[in-house]
């Protein structure tokens, strides 16, 4: 790499840089952080817990984003000043250049990533749904390798999950389970997620041996926090109660307290059986219904805002979005952005970033 090239690379990362600087002003990010600060200095700020962590988590991404993005500039500016000075014969220092560059690179690429997640929800916790397709034993044992992948992926990301409702299937696997994901941007990456995902491998269930298609269905919502969001009427809600056992070794509740809620205008359904509680399972169900209800909100708008732009391209729920091919050969392709890998075993374990990037940058193009 020459002195030019070095510059070269400097240009395009600079350009990078003006857009995240331009969606995340430090200027602006450091007056929000003042105005939570002045929150939590209000007299009676600590008589809500619930209010006290969402402030300190906000803080807490400020804080974050500040740092980054100053470290980037920082950087920036370091090797600008540097490559400026240096000499084509200079080649140690051309050397430690190229390295800096490389590392500044990716670090932009990955804060423009998150730039990207700047919709109304994208910040909120997930509320991620997997539902087994047709065909018994075979989808319901791709449903709970579904789980696997996704509780792998979020111990990757330092996020949490919590089972909030879930199946079991007949005989093996799982027929369907809701997971609230917990952590910073956990809907906005998450969202990529959304669609059919479809499996090919030589089944383990079958004697000859032979090859199998199965599909699971995964659905990803917002977590609606705010209860002025969507207002729901008592008279709205049909609810039921029922056993709540656990799984895999689990301790089985035998009393009702795991709780159904019907939302009789939209016919929407939800349940929770996570706790020993039948009221901390209506509230969890009530505020996922929320979550569904302003998910249902958001979806109408956008279908009339393209009668009113006309058609545009979009990645409908249902749509088949990836497959996971395990014979006769390795690959995962993504259908939407043609991104693949033969790195199955690593996608399985959880290694799903580089789809859900692909997947963002080529949305917001």
């Amino acid at each position: 790499m020459t002195i030019d090239d070095i510059k070269e690379k400097l240009n395009i990362i600079k350009k990078s840089l003006d857009i995240i600087q331009a969606i995340f002003p430090i200027d602006k990010l450091k007056q929000e952080k003042a105005d939570l600060e002045e929150q939590q200095n209000a007299p009676d700020f600590f008589s809500d817990m619930k209010k006290v962590q969402q402030v300190g988590k906000q803080i807490a991404s400020i804080d974050r984003k500040i740092t980054q993005i100053s470290k980037l500039v920082n950087d920036y500016q370091s090797i600008e000043f540097l490559a400026n000075e240096c000499k084509d014969d200079e080649q140690s220092i051309i050397y430690e250049l190229e390295l800096a560059i490389n590392n500044l690179e990716k670090d932009t690429a990955s804060a423009r990533i998150e730039a990207l997640l700047n919709g109304k929800y994208d910040n909120c916790n997930a509320l991620l749904t997997i539902q087994a397709g047709a065909g018994g034993t075979e989808a319901q044992d791709w449903a709970e390798m579904l789980l696997r992948m996704y509780q792998r992926y979020v111990a990757l990301r330092g996020y949490q999950a919590e089972i909030l409702d879930i199946t079991e299937g007949d005989g093996a696997g799982i027929k369907g389970v809701t997971l609230k994901i917990e952590g910073e941007n956990a809907y906005g990456y998450l969202k990529a997620e959304k669609g059919v995902h479809r499996l090919v491998r030589i089944s383990p269930f079958d004697s000859n041996a032979r090859r199998h298609t199965s599909f699971a269905s995964v659905e990803v919502i917002p977590e609606i926090k705010n209860d002025n969001e969507i207002e729901i009427k008592p008279e709205d809600l049909k609810i039921d109660t029922f056993h709540s056992g656990g799984c895999g070794g689990q301790g089985v509740n035998t009393t009702d307290s795991a709780v159904r809620v019907k939302h009789i205008p939209t016919g929407i359904v939800v349940q929770c059986q996570n706790e020993r509680s039948q009221i901390q399972n209506k509230e969890t169900a009530i505020n996922v219904l929320k979550s569904k209800l302003a998910q249902l909100q958001e979806e109408q708008q956008q279908k009339d805002l393209n009668k009113i732009q006309g058609d545009l391209k979009k990645i409908e729920w249902g749509s088949q979005i990836r497959s996971y091919v395990f014979h006769p050969y390795n690959m995962v392709k993504d259908h939407r952005t043609d991104y693949e890998t033969s790195d199955t075993t690593g996608v399985m374990n959880g290694k799903i970033q580089p789809f859900i990037e692909e997947y963002l940058k080529k949305s917001a193009t």
